[in-house]
């Protein structure tokens, strides 16, 4: 069983920084795929970012070049640092742990694990 608490939401100006967390406890291999994942209301979960082997990482496209995801698997944390918030980055952010060793991370839908989320809210 494994269980995840976000924190570092908050709310920011328009360019912006935050840095999220997610502290996990129980088994996580380094294998293992953790993302972040958000949701604004009325509209569809969204890939944030995923990590896994340590240096895989993929980005979704509309946050490529601005966050930076990372992981500490000593301390079983994962991080989202988020520069340059737009307003368009506004929701809540979700960690998820997928507990399988995999090629390539799989779809939101797959994941088993979640955090209860973090609120981003970035004014104009």
């Amino acid at each position: 069983q494994v269980h995840l608490v976000e924190s570092g939401g908050g709310s920011v100006q328009a360019g912006g920084s935050l840095r999220l967390s997610c502290a996990a406890s129980g088994y996580i291999h380094a294998d293992y795929c953790m993302a972040w994942f958000r949701q604004a209301p009325g509209k569809e979960r969204e890939g944030v970012a995923d990590i896994h082997r340590g240096t895989f990482i993929t980005y979704g496209d509309s946050v490529k070049d601005r966050f930076t995801i990372s992981r500490d698997d000593a301390k079983k944390t994962l991080y989202l640092q988020m520069n340059s918030l737009k307003p368009e980055d506004t929701a809540m952010y979700y960690c998820a742990v997928f507990p399988y060793s995999v090629f390539r991370c799989p779809s939101s839908k797959d994941y088993k694990y979640w955090g209860q989320g973090t609120q981003v809210t970035v004014s104009s």
